[in-house]
């Protein structure tokens, strides 16, 4: 068979292949008009856009149908997942205002990239926002007055300043911040402001397209009562909430933020100073590796100062890289001792704790790597 007869015999399939494509692109088209419409809906009547029963339901129902047509399943989910991604961001351009007066919002350091995320989200549920940065301090008596949420978008480093210097507020005013770190910022608010006091950590960068299944951190501070309208806020958003206390939230934060950023920086400046040649390395890798390099370049895509005083910002830290260090010199040693059954004890260990979990990961990570896989050209 030639080349050209295997292209005669290829066209007519291509051509229904094509057609097939052109209707799903309809189809898509007409799947968005009907999500918009449901984003109305659900602004109408008060409803969070992300319902996680309602996916869950749609997607098991499609995975079914599926299955009985003689298509992959996880291909379905795929598909359908990142057309419910898409749909989402449809149904973000205005929110219900939960705060049934309405009223104003002061974010200091709302100039800033995440206090800006903040500031617009606020607006278009329909809030009155006025931005507190450092040249309107002499008017900050004024911008607070009759505000029913001054919300803290500051560094790590300023926010206990920033908290003692604010002016008196109104006393059903919610005073809340969004540092990374709770205890400190939350008994400085606490002590600063008699009325509702809110800690939250937003778990995400000014760099995400919307809310949708992003966690926030919730510590409760005082007056719980006052500050249900900006938590179902969040939820209407689209975050998931979480609560805990203020200091089992900065030790957890030790292990996800500190000890994860500064992994991240002794990898990478241990391959500038080896002189790693990256195109080299991203020419060679496994998709598993390429996507632990882009975690890496991720955080040196990211401002210094912000990331150091994450580092900084607990001093639980340096005892638990500290023991970090000295564990991995114990697995360097086996390894230099080619020890290979002590490595295999240290292995099972970690077998033992992650127990389950672990082949969870093993599967959740099977996925995120077929998608870096597939976005490579």
């Amino acid at each position: 068979m030639t080349v050209e007869s295997a292209q005669q015999a290829l066209q007519p399939l291509r051509e229904q292949i094509d057609a097939i494509d052109s209707e799903l692109v309809k189809l898509l088209a007409a799947r968005a008009k009907v999500t918009a419409q449901v984003g109305q809906v659900k602004q109408q009547f008060a409803l969070p856009v992300y319902v996680p029963e309602r996916e869950q339901a749609l997607l098991h129902a499609r995975q079914q149908q599926a299955e009985q047509a003689g298509v992959s399943p996880a291909l379905v989910e795929d598909i359908l997942r990142r057309i419910m991604r898409e749909s989402y961001a449809t149904q973000d351009n205005h929110f219900v205002c939960c705060r049934p007066a309405g009223g104003k919002v002061v974010v200091v350091g709302g100039a800033g990239a995440l206090g800006a995320r903040f500031v617009s989200l606020l607006q278009r549920s329909g809030y009155q926002v006025a931005i507190l940065e450092q040249h309107d301090w002499p008017n900050a008596a004024m911008l607070c007055q009759d505000a029913v949420l001054v919300l803290l978008a500051v560094p790590i480093t300023l926010t206990e300043q920033v908290i003692a210097q604010l002016p008196p507020l109104p006393v059903n005013c919610v005073l809340a911040d969004l540092t990374s770190i709770k205890a400190r910022p939350l008994q400085a608010m606490l002590t600063k402001h008699p009325g509702p006091v809110l800690g939250l950590h937003p778990m995400f960068g000014p760099d995400i397209n919307n809310l949708i299944k992003q966690v926030v951190v919730a510590c409760h501070g005082r007056g719980e009562g006052d500050y249900q309208w900006l938590l179902k806020q969040l939820v209407i958003w689209g975050a998931e909430i979480t609560f805990k206390g203020a200091n089992e939230h900065d030790h957890a934060m030790q292990l996800i933020q500190a000890m994860r950023h500064f992994s991240s920086l002794v990898y990478g400046v241990h391959l500038a100073e080896e002189k790693a040649d990256l195109s080299e390395l991203l020419a060679l890798s496994s998709p598993i590796y390429r996507l632990e390099l882009a975690m890496v370049g991720r955080l040196f895509a990211q401002n210094a100062e912000l990331y150091a005083d994450i580092m900084l910002s607990s001093g639980g830290v340096a005892a638990l890289l500290a023991r970090y260090q000295q564990r991995f010199s114990q697995l360097l040693s086996l390894l230099q001792t080619q020890d290979k059954a002590g490595l295999m004890a240290e292995f099972a260990k970690g077998q033992q704790f992650f127990g389950d979990l672990a082949g969870e990961f093993l599967q959740e990570s099977k996925q995120l790597l077929q998608k870096a896989a597939d976005g490579r050209s």
